[in-house]
């Protein structure tokens, strides 16, 4: 079976001025999603996909392979990443080289795991999904959430305004680290999260949005702890 790993990481990034290869308690973030993927042993190549040849060179430094630059159409602030795996996809097509599954991991995931890719690997190939990703489940019932309209407070759902946290299902939202697809399963939907998508659930520590300069620090904090950094 064979496998590619494909790390999305164009250049353009507003709110985090060079995102991709920001330095993460000692190295370029991106170093964190290669070095993962290489150690996982699952894959026929690491490779890169971007419109920036400094990201290209930083990544390649790390062991990933740039086998071409992103196009335009892909790396606008509109592009899709369900876009971008396409056009990666379609170039190695074109080369002769075709996968059975492939695995999107984002560059700034720097708690991603070569332990982790093995589990979810493990899970599309034995568990019939199409594709599978990591979850973080919410601390709070969401069924208990608020919304607020004209200054006052109001439940999303009132009815359960007396509903005991123990008795609510316990909900989930995607971590945002990697997808694992099939790729013919993929090419027929296009999409990354179909209703038949398995998960595998992380802790809070293992998971970090990284949007803004505080969620950056807040995610070399739980690193720190998680690996016990002093």
């Amino acid at each position: 079976m064979r496998s590619l790993a494909i790390i999305p990481a164009r250049g353009g990034s507003k709110r985090i001025p060079r995102k991709n290869i920001k330095d993460f308690l000692g190295k370029p973030i991106i170093a964190y999603t290669i070095e993962a993927a290489l150690n996982s042993g699952l894959f026929e190549e690491v490779t890169v996909s971007t419109d920036d040849s400094e990201i290209a060179e930083v990544s390649q430094g790390y062991g990933a392979v740039v086998p071409f630059l992103r196009s335009t159409e892909a790396s606008d602030d509109f592009a899709t990443t369900a876009q971008v795996l396409e056009e990666v996809l379609g170039k190695y097509a074109e080369e002769g080289k075709h996968f059975d599954c492939a695995c999107c991991l984002y560059p700034t995931a720097p708690f991603v795991t070569a332990k982790v890719l093995r589990e979810a690997f493990t899970k599309l190939t034995e568990g019939g999904f199409d594709t599978v990703f990591p979850v973080l489940r919410y601390s709070y019932p969401i069924w208990r959430s608020l919304k607020v309209e004209g200054g006052r407070a109001l439940m999303n759902w009132p009815e359960h305004l007396n509903s005991r946290s123990q008795d609510l299902p316990a909900s989930f939202h995607d971590a945002g680290q990697f997808y694992w697809l099939w790729v013919d399963r993929f090419h027929e939907s296009g999409r990354l999260f179909t209703g038949n998508s398995g998960v595998v659930e992380l802790s809070d520590l293992e998971a970090q949005d990284i949007d803004t300069e505080t969620d950056w620090r807040l995610a070399e904090l739980k690193y720190k702890l998680l690996h016990g950094i002093g």
